[in-house]
């Protein structure tokens, strides 16, 4: 293996952009060498960004394939339907994987890549990138007993209209279960801090409130841009995008918008118009979950409370309480306080850990850049303990999420075996 570790981008958009920005900060230890994506846009600003000679170009997964094995990895960040063909296919040439989350959409798939991934030898990291957050981090080392969890995920009430509503998950059939395209970091996070207990029982609730077509309004239009109460409406179109780009901001969710063009306002206008994302949020396709909860008995008596809610002020943030025999821990998203029991005294902790600007403004603080971070050093060192989001752990977490979906729809406690699903 060469000094830098060589990797190819297979889907060229926000997140593969973003983890493919570790290469421009340290050359040294990885270069971006191929990328594959079907927007002719994207494939060629990130070929240009980090020089990528034509013949590496792609507009399509399977051409990679098809090659000799000209990298040592591949990033995998195509939309989450696509994920276990590139994923299987690769790791069959020898590529060590780094997948988007969620694994796959259905539990046959996820196990497939796992098998595929020990069987071929190559390393595999799932993008849980809160596993690599050193703030989070922290918190799995402070747990002593813990007896009881409730986290709450604030999705944010622009973020879900944006993603969940006008956006790439608005649709199950299209994408996935917004419990699995969302908050398999959460219960991912759960399963680490319990220490891989095992599940024995699991029941959810959850639905789609507000975002439908008997709420809209009197006189509301079917685009934002010819609608007379726009004005009136926080989950406007444009006040989401246009007033953003006005005000020179062309990052996330703007950037998201303008599959084609650098966003401006001619750009944004012009998606608003014609686009998915200037539709009225009450003339959608959208079907996924606004809100859900998850409760879970873990063995030893451990019980977990999860909810996730998208009518929040905060945007991705998480308000974590973990209760045991000796204290209380509670995690605001910026500091973890922990309470003492026996000394009564209160102990705050807070991360000095710092990352690049273009990684910290990517929407999980420092966590996206120790994540590519741990998966580079990983790969340069053939040392896969250094990965905290591997193949068999996370396709148990991942088990935790299809249970959960699997009771809401059938309105049901589940009752778990070592492996799956039980009668009652």
């Amino acid at each position: 293996m060469s000094t830098f570790v060589k990797v190819i981008v297979i889907g060229a958009g926000n997140r593969g952009k973003n983890y493919a920005e570790f290469a421009t900060i340290n050359p040294v230890r990885m270069q971006v060498v191929g990328v594959a994506d079907p927007r002719t846009f994207a494939q060629k600003n990130l070929q240009k960004r980090h020089q990528i000679p034509d013949e590496n170009t792609f507009s399509d997964w399977r051409q990679v394939a098809d090659r000799e094995k000209f990298a040592d990895a591949v990033f995998i960040c195509t939309p989450d339907r696509l994920h276990r063909d590139p994923a299987v296919a690769l790791a069959k040439k020898g590529y060590h994987i780094l997948l988007e989350k969620p694994m796959a959409v259905t539990e046959e798939e996820c196990t497939e890549i796992v098998e595929t991934c020990i069987t071929s030898g190559v390393m595999l990291m799932v993008c849980h990138v809160l596993r690599y957050d050193p703030l989070i981090s922290k918190i799995k080392v402070m747990l002593v007993d813990p007896l009881s969890c409730a986290v709450v995920l604030q999705v944010g009430f622009y973020h879900f209209a944006h993603s969940f509503v006008r956006g790439n998950w608005r649709n199950e059939a299209q994408s996935s279960f917004a419990l699995l395209a969302k908050s398999c970091h959460d219960l991912d996070l759960i399963h680490h801090w319990t220490g891989g207990r095992r599940c024995i029982k699991i029941s959810s609730f959850g639905s789609l409130n507000h975002f439908r077509k008997e709420n809209k309004p009197v006189g509301a239009a079917d685009r934002c841009l010819d609608c007379l109460v726009e004005k009136t409406c926080p989950y406007s179109a444009c006040k989401i995008y246009l007033d953003r780009v006005k005000q020179g901001h062309v990052g996330w969710p703007v950037s998201v918008i303008c599959s084609s063009s650098v966003p401006d306002i001619e750009s944004v206008t012009e998606a608003l118009r014609n686009g998915p994302y200037g539709r009225c949020v009450y003339e959608c396709d959208n079907n996924v979950c606004s809100n859900q909860v998850v409760n879970i008995e873990f063995e030893g008596g451990l019980t977990v409370a999860f909810s996730m809610v998208a009518f929040t002020e905060e945007i991705c943030q998480r308000k974590t309480s973990i209760y045991g025999s000796k204290g209380e821990l509670t995690y605001d998203g910026n500091r973890i306080r922990v309470f003492d029991f026996l000394t009564k005294k209160t102990t705050l902790h807070s991360s000095e850990s710092s990352a690049p600007e273009s990684f910290a403004m990517a929407g999980h603080g420092n966590a996206d850049y120790h994540l590519v971070d741990a998966f580079i050093s990983a790969v340069a060192v053939s040392n896969p303990s250094l990965i905290h989001s591997g193949p068999e752990e996370t396709l148990a977490s991942h088990r935790l999420v299809f249970l959960a979906e699997r009771a809401r729809l059938e309105n049901r406690v589940v009752f778990c075996g070592p492996h799956q699903e039980q009668n009652e």
